[in-house]
């Protein structure tokens, strides 16, 4: 009997947050799209953290949410716990934060999927990619069944050759104890693809009605919720939320983590994988930090209708007896019972400096890659990556120019960049103290940074992106008609000013001037503001930031103009750094692995030093002068 044989115009492997969002990228621009899993329940799967969003990664759900994605979306339809993370702080580092019903926001993911036009949802294993002198044509499934098509976007997540370890328990499964995916791997090495063997692990999950929350502290939700995407009518989010809790471990669990370390496949040498620095472990935390005498532990809840809870902070692969020894000596998880156990999982993952700016593989045409498959680790940075690779193979396949963000304009961007260019030998996380312009790069301005971009593509409507368009106007006009009230020192602006702990004025001045107050803002301003009219609360925020902040604005512009100038001198892809006779051994090689596409990319490679880049810069001007003259020797 002859084997199955399709055709689609792009593949997706892989149905998690990645390639969800590859997927509808594909099919929402026209083409005809297929996406595989090993299980149809594991789509838009949770597996580790029951949120979306939180420090820095709540940028990033924003910016997908402005190029079109649909994260943002589906969280503000099935969250049940909304707070703003460093609301106390400056604009740049707030973050949007909310806990997910886990199985309501896969359902909803699916449900979107299965109703989305073009797009063909498939459970089977891909075991090979078909590749044709060095061009995508395909893949097969492990049934032997082909599909052509004419890009393809791996999105396999923690799936490949997944083995989840606690203990001397280890099981060739992936997350949940689904199905791994055990036979890409040795495909993906065939075809020049170098793999790494990366680590991530999650806490138990444990029966509500075996905690005493009266011993925690009880966390609340927002008293206003702000929805994750702009498309979101705020007054939809506004409902009952659930509450989370607090508390800490002890000196006691501390003492009984040390004693069984010998007994953790992460310091026995039974795990091979590396794990992510900035989500480590229990007992990595008790090792690295030992000074530290308790660790929070966070207590939250899987969805409105189960009693799983997720002990957040606890992640461990320790035995399963010694998971409930610690477990037990957390204040209110005294008598706590386990519904799954906490668990390590090592998977395969690429080395993704072997990926273009646009994520498609440098040796392989059509090629793309999204998630954690890049190396990365959560959520948001998959999805991220995600409708990256997608719009980049859709674009690909349309002949038309593929996007690729830049570290000036986006958290997508940095996170892009940095996965391509420097060595990463942990998964990668998103932070904002790696964003070098973070006060332009603000979550609440993603849509005015990102809607044009969206739109552009084909992934955001002209209506969505004409509101920007207003937006921006209205914004503007604001701006400058406060610039130009004046406001004098009369008795009642003293009184003011006075009562709200502000220095009184010593002759008269502008509103933008006093809204410059750090303890003065638009809004109490406007009993001397008579000529106010309602704006929007989006539009509001920004006029107040972008009074409050103007200096700090300009000048992190002016260091953008200087980082578009390096970036704007692109690198010709044809240059072979072994003419460049001046450069280090190290930099050429690392030169050499990475091919920047540009002055700046080359600038944040490990090992290339200034002196390497001026070398280059004086190369890269007479190669181009030669390539010049040598084009139109040959038109004459």
């Amino acid at each position: 009997m002859p084997n199955i044989c399709e055709e689609y115009d792009v593949v997706v492997v892989g149905a998690g947050h990645a390639g969800c969002e590859a997927a509808l990228a594909g099919a929402r621009l026209g083409l005809d799209t297929i996406m595989f899993t090993v299980s149809v329940d594991s789509i838009a799967l949770m597996p580790c953290n029951p949120n979306i969003g939180g420090s820095s990664k709540g940028h990033l759900v924003r910016e997908i949410d402005a190029l079109g994605g649909e994260m943002g979306k589906n969280i503000d339809k099935t969250f049940i716990q909304s707070k703003m993370l460093n609301s106390s702080k400056g604009p740049a580092v707030h973050s949007l934060r909310a806990q997910a019903d886990k199985q309501a926001y896969t359902r909803s993911m699916r449900n979107v999927l299965e109703n989305t036009e073009h797009l063909t949802i498939r459970q089977a294993e891909v075991s090979e990619i078909i590749v044709e002198e060095g061009i995508i044509k395909g893949v097969k499934t492990f049934s032997g069944a082909i599909y052509h098509a004419k890009a393809v976007v791996l999105c396999t997540g923690t799936y490949l050759r997944a083995k989840c370890i606690y203990g001397d328990v280890s099981n060739y499964t992936g997350p949940n104890g689904l199905q791994a995916a055990n036979h890409l791997t040795e495909s993906l090495k065939a075809n020049g693809i170098e793999m790494f063997r990366f680590k991530t692990g999650t806490p138990a999950r444990v029966d509500k009605r075996s905690i005493d929350f009266s011993k925690m502290e009880e966390q609340f939700g927002d008293e206003t919720v702000v929805p994750f995407s702009f498309s979101t009518n705020p007054e939809d989010v506004q409902k009952e939320q659930v509450s989370c809790y607090l508390t800490y471990t002890n000196e006691e669990t501390h003492k009984i983590i040390r004693e069984n370390l010998d007994r953790s496949p992460l310091f026995s040498g039974a795990i091979e994988g590396t794990g992510p620095r900035y989500c480590p472990s229990i007992e990595d935390k008790v090792v690295k930090f030992a000074d530290k005498t308790r660790h929070q532990v966070f207590v939250e809840p899987e969805g409105l209708y189960t009693n799983e809870m997720y002990l957040g902070g606890m992640s461990s692969s320790l035995p399963e007896d010694v998971q409930y020894a610690m477990y037990r000596t957390v204040k209110g998880l005294e008598n706590v019972k386990i519904v799954r156990n906490a668990y390590a999982i090592e998977y395969d993952c690429i080395n993704p400096m072997q990926l273009k700016s646009t994520l498609e593989f440098k040796t392989i045409k059509g090629l793309f890659s999204g998630g954690q498959f890049n190396g990365s680790s959560g959520y948001e940075e998959a999805a991220a990556q995600g409708i990256i690779a997608g719009i980049n193979a859709a674009m690909y396949v349309l002949g038309r120019e593929q996007v690729v963000l830049d570290r000036s304009q986006a958290y997508i961007g940095v996170l892009i960049d940095d996965l391509v260019t420097k060595e990463n030998h942990e998964p990668y996380r998103m932070m904002t103290s790696r964003a070098e312009y973070r006060l332009l790069l603000r979550q609440d301005n993603a849509d005015i940074r990102m809607r044009k971009i969206g739109y552009q593509v084909g992934l955001v409507s002209k209506d969505d992106y004409d509101k920007v368009c207003e937006k921006e106007k209205m914004i503007e006009q604001e701006i400058k008609r406060l610039n130009n009230i004046t406001i004098g020192a009369v008795n009642e602006v003293q009184d003011f000013l006075v009562a709200h702990d502000s220095t009184p004025l010593k002759t008269g001045t502008t509103l933008a001037e006093l809204i410059r107050r750090p303890e003065l803002s638009y809004e109490l301003l406007e009993e001397f503001d008579k000529d106010r009219q309602k704006l929007p609360d989006d539009v509001v925020e920004q006029v107040n930031i972008h009074i409050k902040y103007e200096g700090y604005i300009t000048r992190q512009q002016k260091q953008v103009e200087q980082y578009k100038k390096l970036e704007n001198k692109k690198i010709d892809e044809s240059i072979d750094y072994n003419d460049v006779k001046s450069l280090r051994n190290e930099a050429r090689q690392k030169l050499m692995s990475v091919r920047p596409s540009s002055i700046g990319q080359a600038s944040r490679i490990s090992g290339v030093t200034p002196a390497d880049i001026s070398v280059l810069l004086i190369y890269i001007e007479q190669f181009n002068h030669e390539k010049y003259v040598s084009t139109h020797n040959q038109d004459d």
